[in-house]
């Protein structure tokens, strides 16, 4: 058994960071991808960010490119992201995933492993 939590969620304005950290429990995470999704009210879960098991490799969705930063420590078995410049279309609830592999992209399907979520909100 596998189990994610996030954390680090919360009301931020607009321009303004949030850092959110995956935390799991059970199996080590250091040999799986990585990745981040969000799904605001009445739309898709969307793909946020990955990385790859070493950390070398890293993939972001457009809409965040340039503002947010994912990261990890495989020691300590836990995945960041960072948000900056944060835009009101950032709100959402986010969750962190486990890729069936070491290197995963933007699919759902190539996640195996979801934590419960945590709620980001940026006012205008």
């Amino acid at each position: 058994q596998v189990q994610l939590v996030e954390s680090g969620g919360g009301l931020v304005q607009a321009g303004g960071s949030l850092r959110l950290s995956c935390a799991a429990s059970g199996r080590t995470l250091g040999i799986y991808a990585m990745g981040w999704f969000r799904q605001a009210p009445g739309k898709e879960r969307e793909f946020v960010a990955a990385i790859s098991w070493s950390g070398a490799l890293t993939d972001y969705a457009d809409s965040v490119k340039g503002r947010f930063t994912i990261s990890r420590d495989n020691a300590q078995n836990t995945v960041y992201l960072q948000m900056n410049s944060l835009k009101p279309e950032d709100t959402a609830v986010y969750y962190c995933a486990r890729a069936r592999g070491g290197v995963a992209g933007r699919r759902g399907s190539e996640y195996d492993y979801w934590g419960q979520g945590t709620q980001v909100t940026v006012s205008s």
